[in-house]
Order: structure tokens, then sequence, then C-alpha cells
């Protein structure tokens, strides 16, 4: 089948008539799969037990015909109109006890058994008619899980999280300890009292906000498991998932992973961010890395602007094609788009479509039917996999509790403090997974591990044993810090790493907001010079040496950043933000003493190069970010499978926005960084 190729199809936006002109539109543009039924519960139940799905088996009829793949949604990110006003129960409440009313999307509380009876009715009967279905490919369950009702604090989400807890902590004492309710005069008697951490006249238990946002996730997992329990049962072989979001706090990539059958993403890169492309692949490589480097699934991007940023900015032409291409060179086995036909109404009428307003005589158009036609030029890498040898650690726990208030500092943020550490690996041109703590580490020469507050002593032997057995660590400042129940650890910062680290802070000095401090040479001559900001600490140094200093303010003459040899290993620690040059320079050295290469050697700065390996050949990606053209110097002859009939060469030519993807001169057919 090869990479798929398509997008979100909602035809009951339109009248009958103009689907066969999708259809007809859709084989030009090489379309292969698309989703179908998102929002569709409303017009296949108008009425509470009345189903009309005569018009979707008239789609779903036409698409297998097509020879086009249906990825079928159940239906149920959006509830019909008539479930909220027989029962406005299922409706979600703020932390103010406010209602969330219908008129947009996602207006159901997780936790309402009344919503998720409707919810699984409706998918007894979806599978039921539509199983064995010849355009039935893969399940798309809900949509975007939490994207817009993140939490819900009403009476019936408290129930759950009561039922949640007892599970488990199994007694209100354990309850209690974990909490640290002994704090405040906190402490419960009976399951019974406790509530969600609903709005209170100062900072609520942290530990409490803690164990609500891991509630919070479950709750909308287990609406996904309660749906994907029916799909298994009734259509059983037909892969289920379900689309995430990038970089979203409510939900753990890595905890829903193993639900899915295959990582799915909704990524939108923005044409008004020169270098969003660093995000993209921040994204892609933990997609990727999140089911053991398994392909995965882009099913939502846009062909040009969207709407709902503050100025929507469209891409300009080549930019859709390139950042589609990164996609699969970091895994992608799908490229879809929401949406196939541009709406006429509604909230999201102005956000691009594979078929736009203005019609097929469009660049847009043009454009996906060029991609379209590419994609489908090299079946082979379907299934192809990348290899990495440098993990950057990820963990939604540690990130629900480092924004937690009443910290040394409200200015960490996980988000860009972890694209901050992947930078300088992908502009060095370096494969990288993004991984859990919990991953076996054993395979990689390098770990990093930026900013890891929250971390279990089990974790932290694991990082111990990586660099006992040879392999070189970074960690950043403020990691260590607390345990699973946001406890500090016993003993000096940060304790469950002091021995490997060879130190430990005797104080955090969080750096007022612009504010800088110098940093220079440590125990050597000619470590590199520069500034750090954001935040420093005072390291008192424990078999440790200091590679570099702070040179200016209360702690001038301390360490800034440490190196410690460890068993076969070593580990370096990072107290404070260093500036990007900097950074740059210390991964650049732990890289070394690593023996981490990047993917192509003297790559041009922008250009990102990345490898997929599988039973159809080896493939080469090359991408040029930047603006301008380039030419790559490559290691053997190689030729370019989008160019029909190419011959191999040793050196390419990439226009900007530039792709190339290569293949060794035998092969008819067949994730990194860039260079910098």
């Amino acid at each position: 089948m090869g990479i798929r190729f398509g997008g979100d199809y909602n035809p009951e936006q339109w009248p009958e008539e103009v689907w066969a002109e999708d259809l007809a539109l859709m084989k030009a543009a090489h379309v292969t799969m698309v989703t179908a039924g998102i929002f569709s519960w409303a017009k296949v139940e108008p009425r509470p037990g009345e189903w009309d799905f005569g018009w979707f088996d008239r789609v779903l009829d036409g698409l297998a015909g097509a020879g086009i793949e249906g990825c079928l949604a159940t239906m149920t990110a959006s509830p019909p109109p008539w479930l909220t006003h027989a029962h406005p129960e299922v409706l979600p409440q703020g932390p103010d006890g406010q209602r969330r009313w219908p008129g947009a999307r996602q207006h159901f509380c997780p936790s309402s058994p009344v919503y998720r009876a409707y919810a699984v009715r409706l998918v007894e009967r979806l599978a039921a008619r539509y199983a064995g279905h010849p355009a039935l490919a893969m399940w798309h369950v809900g949509n975007e899980y939490g994207c817009h009702t993140r939490q819900c604090f009403c009476d019936a989400s408290a129930e759950d999280f009561r039922r949640w807890l007892r599970e488990r902590y199994g007694s209100v004492d354990a309850l209690n300890d974990a909490w640290s309710t002994a704090f405040w005069s906190q402490g419960y008697g009976d399951f019974a009292e406790v509530l969600p951490p609903r709005a209170a006249p100062t900072f609520p238990n942290p530990a409490q906000q803690l164990d609500y946002l891991r509630f919070s996730d479950r709750a909308l997992r287990e609406c996904y498991l309660a749906e994907r329990e029916v799909l298994d049962r009734v259509t059983p072989g037909v892969p289920v998932t379900t689309n995430l979001m990038p970089q979203h706090k409510p939900v753990d990539a890595f905890g829903w992973a193993p639900h899915l059958d295959a990582m799915a993403l909704d990524f939108y890169q923005d044409p008004q961010v020169a270098d969003d492309h660093v995000r993209a692949g921040y994204v892609f490589d933990l997609m990727r890395s999140a089911r053991g480097g398994q392909p995965w699934l882009l099913v939502e991007q846009a062909a040009g602007a969207v709407n709902w940023r503050p100025r929507n900015g469209p891409k300009p032409p080549g930019a859709m094609r390139l950042w589609s291409w990164q996609a699969v060179a970091q895994g992608a086995d799908a490229v879809l788009f929401f949406q196939w036909r541009q709406s006429r109404g509604g909230a999201e009428k102005f956000h691009s479509a594979m078929l736009p307003h203005a019609g097929t005589d469009t660049r847009i158009f043009r454009e996906v039917c060029e991609l379209g036609r590419e994609l489908a030029a090299v079946p082979g890498i379907e299934g192809a996999r990348s290899k990495a040898s440098v993990a950057l650690l990820a963990d939604w726990q540690s990130w629900w509790a480092l924004e937690l208030d009443s910290r040394p500092s409200t200015a960490l943020d996980h988000s860009r403090i972890a694209l901050e550490h992947y930078r300088p690996l992908f502009e060095a041109g370096v494969a990288c997974d993004v991984v859990p703590p919990r991953a076996e580490l054993a395979g990689y020469r390098m770990v990093v591990v930026p900013n890891l507050y929250l971390l279990t002593a089990e974790d932290a032997e694991r990082l111990a044993a990586f660099v006992r057995g040879g392999g070189r660590l970074v960690v950043s400042f403020f990691s260590g810090i607390v345990d699973a129940c946001d406890r500090v650890h016993p003993g000096a910062y940060p304790a469950p790493l002091r021995e490997v680290l060879g130190l430990r802070v005797a104080e955090f000095w969080p750096l007022a907001q612009g504010r800088s401090v110098a940093v220079g040479d440590g125990d050597r001559d000619g470590a590199p010079a520069g500034r750090a900001d954001l935040w420093s600490e005072e390291i008192v140094l424990e078999g440790a040496r200091a590679v570099a200093r702070f040179v200016e303010g209360e702690l001038a003459g301390g360490p800034a950043v440490t190196r410690h040899a460890y068993g076969r290993g070593e580990a370096w620690y990072v107290g404070t933000r260093l500036e990007p040059a900097l950074l740059r320079a210390l991964l650049d050295e732990v890289r070394a003493a690593a023996g981490v290469a990047p993917v192509l050697p003297g790559l041009p700065a922008g250009v990102q190069a990345a490898v997929r390996e599988g039973a159809g050949g080896r493939y080469v990606f090359l991408l040029n970010h930047g603006s301008g053209p380039v030419e790559v110097e490559l290691p053997e002859p190689l030729r370019d499978a989008l160019v029909p009939r190419a011959a191999a060469v040793t050196r390419v030519g990439l226009a900007a926005r530039g792709v190339a993807v290569l293949t060794g001169p035998g092969r008819q057919e067949g994730g990194g960084g860039a260079g910098a």
C-alpha cells in the first residue's frame, strides 16, 4: 500500500451530488485513505435511539468502490444537542463550579456514566454495522482527547476520583501519607471527604493536584478504552487508534501508547515561526519512540493556513511538501490533512483544506496532487524504521509536577526546556529518540535529561546503571528533586542522582526575569565562556569536577557545569540554563566522548538528514529547511527516488524547501537532525 495519503472527510457538510466529485478528485490527488465520521453523531442518531446510517453506508460504499481506505471514526467527540438537553449532567464543570455549555465540541465530562453509556451504545451500532466492510481499514476513537475539556470538577468526577484513589492507595492512611496532609491540617478520615482540587483560597495541596492530573488523564483514557473494548470484540483484527496532539499536557502519550495499535498525531507547523521544524522534529521523534520505533501516523496537518492562531499565515510554496516529508523521514507511515474539502460554514471555515474554497485551479490543490504522486512513487518506505544512539528523556508525571504553583520559580516551562535540549542534537544532525525515564537505555550511547524534577528512585537507578555500564549522561538543573508524590527526596538535592553526578546542591538561586550571569572556565583551559539565565544553583562537588563556573553574581566562583567519572561512563550536570551556543558546545563535547556521529557528516546549515530502513530498502532523506539552495556531499552514490530515471550521484542539490529521498543505485523503490 505504501505511505497512506488523504485527510478528514466530512461529506455530511455537503449535498450528495458533491460526493461523486469528491471521489473523482481524490483519485486525481492520489488519495489512499480518509478519516470519516469524526463529528457525525448527530447525523447518524438525530434523536435518541433513532438511527440513520443510510447516508454513511453510501459514503463508505463510494470509498470502497474508489479503492480508498477508511479510517472510521467512532463519532463520539461531540455529543448531539438532544443528549445534553436530556442529560445536562453530562456537561463538564470548571474548578470554579461553572458549567461548560454545548455549542462547540467536547462538551462532556469524561467521568460521566451517562455520556459513556450513550457513547458505547453508538459504537456498538457502528461496529456491528460496518464489521467486514471493504472500506474499513482502521478505527479512529474519539478525537483529540483533552483538547478542550482537559479536566472536569463536577460531582461525577469527584466520585470517580475517589474510586481511583481507593484503587491507587488502598487506605486513607496511605493517601494521607502520599499527600503530606499533616501540613495545613488536611488529614482525611474517609475517602468520602476527598474532593477534586477545586478553586480554593490559596495554593491547593500539590500532591492532590498532581494526582488529579493523573486521574484526569486516566478518565479520558477510560473513555477511549470503553469504546476500544467494543471494537476489539466486534471487529477483531482491525487496528484501533486515536489522534494525540503535540506536547499536549493533559494526555500522557507514553501512558496511552500501549493502548494504541499505532501512534497517531495532529501537528500544525506554524509558517510564521522560522524554525518550527525543530519543534516538529522533537514531536515526531517522540511519536516514533513511544512504541519502540514503530512507524506512526500523521493524521492531521494543514494544507495552508489554520483558523485558530491570532494571525493565520498560509504555508508558502513548498512548505507543505517539505514538512510532510519531514514527518515521513522521522517515521510517519501516513500523511493526512484536516480536511479534504474546505467548509463553507462553522468555526473552521477559514481553516485550509486539500480542496480549497477556490477549487482545483489553485496552488494548494496542485501541491496536494504532486505530494500524493510523490508518496505513491516510493511504497517501499512503509514499515521502515530508524535507529538512534542518543535518547532524550521526557516524562508527563514530572511535567505535571514541575509546573504546579508554590515552586522556586514559575518560569520553568517543561516543553520549552525539553526543546532547548533537543535543538543542539537536531542541529548537529544527530538521530535522537525521545523516551520516558522507565525506558530501556542499554542500547544508547548518550542520554540527555532536561529538568526532570520528579524522578523515582527506580528510574534514578536506571540512569546510574546506564552510566556505570559506559554511557554518557547529561542532566540539567532542578532534576531528581521529588518522588512520585511530590515529596522531596530525603538527603541533599538531587538525592537519587547525587552519587552518579558526584555532587550535591545546597541551594536554588532562580534568576530574576531578564537577568543573566556570565559562565567561564572551570578546572581546565579552553572551557566555553558565555552567559546563562533563568536558574542557578549552589553546587558542592563530591567527586565531580567543574568544567564551567559562574564568574559573576552571588555564586561567582562556584560550579555551573560539572563532569563526573562513574563506573565505565561519565555524567555531566548543568546547574543553569546555558545560552544556546554554550549548550550546543557542551552536547557536542559529550557526543564526541560517547562516539555519537551525525546521520551524515558535513551537512550544510538548515539541512536535515534522516534514515529509514526496512524490507523495502534503505532510504536517506534530505530536507532543506533553509532559505537558499545548497549542495550536499554523499558518502556513497545514491539516486533520488522522487526523480524518474535519476542516476546515482555523490552530490545532491537542494533548492530552498527542497527534498530528496535517496536509495541505493540498484533499487527501483524504496530520524535524524539538521546540520548547522
